[in-house]
């Protein structure tokens, strides 16, 4: 039986992070992998591809509609569904072919088949075909990542009630789609959908889209989605979906109790995801999830069992791939005797729909909440020279800090490449700057960024100088 260092159970990219950086630390390493092709959910069914269709769909909505303002006579403009959907299947072919690339690159063997505990050192590995073997492990990574929830009530076909998975692939074209969810999965594929020409419900139960994140923020997404077409029914329980070979119904009462009903062509679930354990025999490692599912881990991603470790989404917090690289990091890096740790709170939150929404660090809401002293500041993008060069007006970017010290605890953003810019929230923050700080730096002009200083600028002292 063959042994390694460390052995990774799930290639996701929590997963085949952790093993590089386990094997540039000199480790022997082994990534355990299921599917025929690694990269996990992210790279093949999420990140990845919804990023893929994310960006023809918005080429295209730009085409039939902001062009000829460019100056750009397109003629008659068509749409190819299929090869848009060929092209994101060969963007996941490329990114996943360069995670096969870093294995040999680090010399990391790659065990194809499902991995289950056989004892806290043992990994038995059963491939869909042929005969399992087993290896041994000095320590674990457990990453097997999540997958799509759903309601009690809802049964997910994949044919007409589906989830983000098939959403990705769909055979044509549908005229009527409803999302259940108005989270980041449910609005960036009903945006991909909207900006199409697919007529696009969103049934969310709460007061607010994309409730985990700055209210202002979803606001302005909302009335920036609402010019694409898309219609919110928000406060609204659904309480039954019913599909045929052609269509589905959704049923739902609104916050009044007076039930409505939508008829499409599709019915996406997007009620968020659970964590993935199924199959690892937990158990004959001295194993348990909780009542969620996850596995409870410390600071320094150790479970009860010291060595083995889990990171990513069947742990604790947010289910972001870039959450799970940094857990996968500290994971190898505690193996290797290093010190490493993770400030949770600098761990951006990304939607990216167009105009995208970004955030990092204490929402509005949640220093309302904790009766912390702030203070803040704003700057709309249709005040920004930049954004109306693009017809990118949509959105705005609000700095928070707090109201003694001046120190920034959050920025938020809804705008033209907020994905990118949240970067610069994050440094400042992970360096302790105040709002004063970045109304000091000199920003280039003209570019998006310069409404994070203008924001800042408005949170010292009504200071913004171009609104």
């Amino acid at each position: 039986m063959e042994s390694f260092d460390v052995i990774v159970i799930g290639s996701g990219p929590g997963g085949y992070v952790a093993a590089i950086r386990a094997a540039q630390l000199g480790k022997k390493t082994a990534l355990v992998e299921k599917y025929s092709s690694l990269g996990g959910t992210c790279l093949n069914v999420g990140c990845i591809p919804s990023k893929a269709l994310l960006d023809s769909s918005e080429h295209y909505h730009q085409a039939a509609h902001q062009f000829e303002t460019h100056g750009i006579q397109t003629g008659g403009l068509k749409l190819d569904f299929k090869r848009m959907i060929a092209r994101k299947s060969e963007v996941v072919e490329q990114t996943v072919g360069g995670i096969d690339f870093l294995m040999k690159k680090n010399n990391i063997t790659v065990l194809r088949g499902m991995g289950s505990f056989k004892d806290a050192h043992t990994i038995e590995v059963k491939p869909t075909k042929g005969k399992g073997s087993s290896v041994k492990g000095d320590h674990i990574i457990l990453a097997t990542g999540s997958k799509p929830a759903s309601l009690p009530f809802i049964q997910i076909d994949k044919k007409r009630v589906i989830t983000s998975t098939e959403a990705l692939s769909l055979p044509s074209l549908p005229k009527s789609m409803v999302v259940i969810g108005g989270g980041v999965i449910g609005l960036e594929l009903g945006s991909v959908y909207a900006r199409l020409g697919t007529e696009v419900h969103v049934v969310e139960y709460q007061d607010t889209i994309i409730p985990t994140m700055d209210r202002g923020m979803g606001k302005e997404l909302m009335r920036s989605m609402k010019k694409l077409g898309v219609k919110f029914h928000l406060q609204h329980g659904v309480k039954a979906v019913k599909a045929t070979a052609k269509n589905v119904t959704v049923k739902a009462d609104d916050k009044k109790g007076k039930e409505v009903e939508w008829k499409a062509d599709y019915c996406l679930v997007s009620v968020g995801r659970r964590p993935y354990t199924e199959g690892l025999n937990l158990e004959a490692a001295g194993l348990a999830v909780d009542e969620r599912g996850r596995i409870d881990v410390n600071d320094q991603m150790r479970t009860s069992v010291p060595h083995i470790f889990a990171i990513g989404d069947v742990v604790r917090g947010a289910m972001l791939a870039h959450k799970a690289e940094e857990e996968g990091v500290v994971a190898a890096e505690v193996i290797a005797g290093q010190h490493p740790h993770i400030d949770y709170n600098l761990i951006p939150n990304v939607v990216y729909t167009w105009p995208e929404v970004a955030g990092v660090g204490q929402t509005e809401e949640q220093l309302k909440a904790n009766s912390v002293p702030y203070k803040g500041g704003s700057f709309p993008f249709k005040a920004s020279g930049r954004a109306r060069a693009s017809m990118d007006t949509d959105g705005s970017v609000k700095v928070l800090a707090h109201a003694d010290t001046d120190e920034i605890l959050g920025i938020h953003m809804c705008g033209p490449r907020a994905a990118d810019m949240i970067a610069e929230a994050v440094v400042a923050m992970e360096f302790r700057a105040t709002a004063e700080d970045i109304s000091r730096m000199s920003h280039a002009h003209p570019t998006f960024t310069e409404a994070i200083k203008e924001a800042a600028l408005a949170a010292t002292g009504n200071r913004a100088l171009h609104v």
